[in-house]
């Protein structure tokens, strides 16, 4: 078994006490301090191609989410252990740790909706905040990717029924929902040892049910979280990019900056060419674009 730990080069591994228990980090860099939050299916693995060049110019901090990769995996229902501000108390959590009360956060597909909430909940936490593949709410935003949108709903349905269902072949349930998001519909973007991480980490009854406790939350408390800040009239205070993979965003589908200009003042947009997973089918881009911004 890999650690992995030869994709993040000279970066120290920590395991650090969070509210529900160790979350995994690596770190490495000087300068100010940037947080990489991974998405569905992923680990903070995906980072590899983009977190060792930011180490040059900032701190970086990319660690796994609850529930996923190494960090723990607290029992939950209803999706109440997934909220996105319980995942989110752990970023602070593993931030102060290290020494920071703020910071900069990048967040992917799941890991964004965690960095949306924080920046939400509490606002002077966050210097900059990058999105990665989202829209603000709604999970159906166009119909550019009906797809995740039928997985999403999937993952969200009643347990134990997902689990019993992805547990008779997790490892096919996982490269399908990998391959599928992709814009080249391949794996090839992953590369034999990520994958391997990816894998390792979801062939796992506990994480299975995380994973899909993850989008009940999603489609339950964080929703209703979101609704009363759009009722309160609270907005996003920090500098936001917005990244949108054009195959899974399309430019001409519904313009994903607009929605998120109502929840913001100072939110820009970077488009890459890619799917789902910009931060590994076009690191170069993406980097580029967070560099700029960060």
């Amino acid at each position: 078994m890999s650690d992995h730990a030869h994709l993040f080069p000279g970066f120290a591994s920590h395991w650090i006490d969070a509210p529900v228990g160790k979350i995994f980090a690596r770190v490495r860099g000087e300068g100010r301090p940037v947080v990489l939050l991974h998405g569905f299916g992923e680990t903070h693995v995906a980072w590899r191609k983009i977190a060792p060049a930011l180490a040059k110019r900032f701190t970086v901090v990319a660690m796994d989410l609850r529930g996923y990769g190494w960090s723990s995996a607290p029992a939950s229902e209803k999706g109440a252990q997934y909220a996105k501000r319980e995942m989110a108390a752990d970023v602070v959590a593993v931030m102060e740790s290290l020494g920071y009360v703020r910071f900069a956060l990048v967040g992917h597909d799941r890991g964004a909706r965690v960095g949306q909430r924080l920046a939400l909940d509490q606002p002077g936490r966050l210097e900059k905040l990058a999105l990665v593949n989202i829209a603000p709410v709604d999970d159906n935003f166009g119909d550019g990717d009906l797809q995740r949108v039928g997985r999403a709903r999937f993952l969200a349905a009643e347990a134990p029924k997902p689990e019993e269902l992805i547990g008779l072949d997790p490892i096919g349930f996982l490269d399908d929902a990998l391959m599928n998001a992709t814009k080249a519909k391949s794996l090839d973007a992953f590369g034999a040892e990520a994958l391997a991480a990816y894998r390792q980490a979801f062939n796992d009854p506990a994480r299975i049910h995380a994973f899909c406790e993850d989008f009940r939350a999603g489609a339950t408390i964080d929703r209703e979280h979101l609704a009363d800040d759009k009722a309160e009239g609270k907005k996003l205070a920090a500098p936001t990019l917005i990244i949108a993979g054009d195959a899974a965003f399309p430019a001409h589908g519904p313009s994903l900056l607009a929605a998120w200009r109502e929840w913001g003042d100072d939110i820009a947009e970077a488009r890459v060419d890619s799917g789902l997973y910009p931060m590994e089918e076009a690191p170069a881009e993406t980097l580029a674009a967070l560099e700029a911004f960060l």
